[in-house]
């Protein structure tokens, strides 16, 4: 999907996974500023849009994500992951359901596998699931903003700020009255700022839901019966998680950030150490200047130096060890 707000003054196309949206309008620092201020949006229109309709929607749902939603209120907002049959992370769907209609958006390109595993799942169930992302586009507006939702415009509020489920032909307008627009790297750059993974970036093939945080915010430890829960269940009451998220400030003298997937090892052992973990997302931040999120092995001492490539890195833990 290629969003028609490219055309918009100053705008640079994104790259990679999130291509089909701005990564900035000219000025990365000021759009930053701008959502940590509550003003501005964000556009995310290519972002999957899968939405579950039917009686039986939530108690289907129920039995399928690591999230407890069969009493789901309409209205709240929440998170949940579809897990391998060993408990690996692959999809992560971010939910709201408005009374008749379960709404999702998921990662660019991922509902089709998204789609086919659930309707793989349907069995008797009276539910049926579509996706919207060709009619539906995904706006987030910052805690914070004041900015106008359309009547009948599907939200997803969070404390992080709201996502909006728009009318693909309405975003354009919609764009024109809700104040200035803030990229992709500008998003990008708070979302590490609040130590939030997200899948594909802090994921890999092996990464469990512990590694990254997503215990009690999109796994609820109080059900089972979904596929994948006796690995959650187990790590979670016999050992502890191979990987840790942190939190890293990198070097600021650097003219480069580290990329994702750069190595990481400890600065006592020179650049011949052992590797240690890796970058999964890097950014420049308006106050904290670069920063990034990484995976490191649970051991590594939480006061340790660290070195991303040739990068000094200084950690925040995120995961306990």
């Amino acid at each position: 999907m290629k969003s028609p707000l490219l055309t918009l003054p100053g705008a640079v196309p994104a790259e990679g996974v999130d291509e089909g949206v701005a990564a900035h309008y000219g000025d990365l620092f000021r759009e930053q500023r701008a959502l940590a201020d509550g003003t501005g949006f964000v556009d995310l229109s290519h972002r999957g849009v899968v939405a579950v309709t039917g009686e039986d929607r939530l108690a289907w749902l129920h039995l399928l994500l690591t999230q407890h939603v069969s009493d789901l209120p309409a209205g709240r907002a929440t998170e949940a992951l579809i897990l391998s049959a060993n408990g690996h992370i692959e999809h992560a769907l971010y939910l709201v359901d408005d009374g008749a209609t379960v709404w999702a958006h998921v990662e660019p390109g991922t509902q089709e596998a998204l789609i086919a595993y659930l309707e793989s799942m349907k069995f008797f169930y009276r539910v049926e699931v579509a996706d919207r992302t060709a009619d539906t586009a995904v706006v987030h507006l910052p805690a914070g903003s004041i900015a106008e939702v359309p009547e009948g415009v599907v939200v997803r509020e969070t404390p992080d700020g709201r996502d909006l489920f728009l009318p693909r032909a309405d975003l354009e307008a919609y764009a024109a009255q809700a104040g200035p627009p803030a990229g992709i790297l500008a998003h990008e750059a708070l979302r590490v700022e609040q130590h939030r993974p997200r899948l594909g970036f802090e994921t890999d093939h092996r990464t469990i839901p512990h590694e990254l945080g997503w215990i009690g915010s999109a796994v609820h430890l109080q059900k089972g019966c979904y596929r994948g829960q006796e690995t959650v269940a187990r790590v979670q009451n016999l050992g502890k998680p191979p990987r840790r998220l942190v939190f890293l400030h990198l070097d600021g003298s650097e003219v480069h950030l580290p990329v994702a997937g750069t190595e990481l090892r400890l600065a006592d052992d020179g650049p011949g150490g052992r590797k240690i973990g890796f970058i999964t997302t890097s950014a420049r931040h308006h106050e904290l200047g670069p920063v990034a999120l990484a995976l490191v092995k649970r051991n590594v001492a939480l006061d340790a130096p660290l070195v991303a490539g040739d990068t000094a890195a200084a950690q925040e833990v995120v995961v306990e060890p």
